[in-house]
């Protein structure tokens, strides 16, 4: 019998490749045994999923049992998971993403001590056992009677890792010349943005590349996209809204045992496609990279690479990613569209009238750390942007070092995962360290 539980509540693709990735890993150093300590992942509804989140935690060594998000208010609500999972006596909820009230409710129900992740703000201290804050400022709003109970573990964002070897076999395998600058191209992993990201990024290539023909390009395929899903986005007969933006804005797919796989445009430009999970060694290699907003450029700002975050707004209602009420709206059905443009354009003038940011590393900083251009974007507007830093190498080297500047020392999973042992009663061999505290269970 498990003699201990770990339940992950998380939500989004960005929190399961940022936060649950490197704190699983950490976990199962410390505790490497599924028999005495076994680890769930519950996802919740996420406005910037891509419905294959479940199989993305499912990938992840060390986690045992994964459900998906459709499964959730069923089993907050009455406590049953969709296949009747058993549940130890003795565990800790930990929360990764999601709302925070759900690992109080998750808690109770289980007779759990709950521990949570907090980025920017903590709630609930009543209620919850453990804050692993980010910030010390996390700390100091907390009300005084609960502030032991905190404590600053760091940024999860900065336990990016590469490899030396990875890096050094991507470098032979992209043969890139003294004069070859690589530009990664991420135009996003669900359809709503694939939809106008990629004809953007391609036909941003397609004009940069006129300017300066030694550019390659490479798109980091999204966790769980396949090549082919991808290629749709790139053709007319399928995608719409290829016809979006001027130049070429459509590749097919071609694939070659002997060579990487690329998207080719009737030019003759070929944008290579990196399918390694995850990229964190690829992205070394990028001079640039010309991305959308998302987790994407919390882990390219992590690893130092510079960027141009881009959100074009020609069609205003494939933009239904916002958090709350908002974005719940703008994704209903029939009327769906029609609300999500009304609510884009005043969010977007509410963005062009107060300065707000989207870009990780600039919300990190508050204030303008890599460029962000948000509106009805032309893409060799944009690439004559892309040039113009790739001739000033030293603009480049500056937002590096400026980015480094803001990432965390490592160690925040390492913390958090001996946080959730101490609160399962449990030092690092297994052997009990203090009683914990014994739920009723639920079958």
């Amino acid at each position: 019998m498990v003699r201990r539980d770990i339940l992950i509540l998380s939500n989004g693709p960005g929190e399961i490749a940022t936060w649950v990735r490197p704190v699983v890993k950490a976990l199962r150093q410390q505790l490497p045994s599924s028999l005495q300590v076994r680890i769930s992942v519950v996802l919740s509804p996420c406005v910037n999923a891509s419905g294959r989140e479940a199989e993305m935690a499912a990938s992840l060594a060390g986690v045992d049992r994964v459900q998906g998000a459709q499964h959730f208010f069923p089993f907050l609500l009455l406590g049953k998971t969709a296949t009747d999972w058993d549940w130890a006596p003795q565990g800790v909820v930990l929360f990764l993403g999601g709302d925070q009230i759900y690992p109080v409710l998750m808690g109770r129900r289980l007779g759990y001590r709950t521990v949570i992740y907090a980025e920017w703000e903590a709630r609930w201290h009543r209620w919850v056992d453990r804050v692993a804050a980010m910030t010390p400022a996390i700390v100091d709003q907390a009300p005084p009677p609960f502030r032991s109970r905190c404590e600053v573990i760091g940024d999860l964002m900065a336990e990016v890792e590469t490899d030396p070897a990875q890096v050094a076999a991507i470098a032979t395998t992209l043969n890139l010349g003294a004069e070859q600058p690589l530009i990664g191209l991420m135009p996003g992993s669900k359809s709503t943005k694939l939809r106008v990201g990629l004809p953007f990024c391609l036909a941003t290539a397609t004009a940069l590349h006129q300017q300066r023909p030694q550019t390659r390009f490479v798109i980091p395929v999204a966790s769980l996209l396949s090549l082919e899903t991808l290629a749709q986005f790139a053709d007319p007969h399928h995608n719409p809204d290829c016809g979006l933006f001027e130049g070429v804005t459509s590749a097919h797919l071609v694939q070659s045992p002997a060579d990487l796989p690329r998207l080719r445009t009737p030019t003759g430009l070929e944008v290579l496609l990196w399918t390694g999970q995850p990229a964190y060694d690829l992205f070394t290699q990028l001079t640039l990279c010309l991305t959308t907003i998302g987790a994407n450029t919390a882990e390219l700002g992590a690893l130092g690479i510079p960027m141009l975050v881009v959100l074009p707004t020609q069609k205003l209602e494939v933009m239904k990613a916002w958090d709350g009420i908002p974005g719940l709206l703008a994704n209903l059905p029939l009327v769906g569209d029609p609300l999500a443009r009304g609510i884009n354009r005043l969010v977007l003038r509410k963005i062009y009238q107060q300065g707000r940011l989207f870009a990780w590393p600039n919300l990190w900083a508050q204030r303008s750390v890599v460029p962000e251009l948000i509106g009805p974007l032309q893409p060799r507007v944009v690439a004559d942007q892309l040039v113009d830093y790739l001739d000033h190498p030293e603009r480049l080297a500056a937002m590096a070092k400026d980015l480094r500047s803001l990432r965390g020392a490592p160690g925040a999973a390492t913390k958090l995962a001996a946080m959730v042992v101490a609160e399962l009663g449990m030092d690092q061999d297994g052997g009990r360290v203090f009683p914990a505290v014994k739920g009723d269970g639920l079958g």
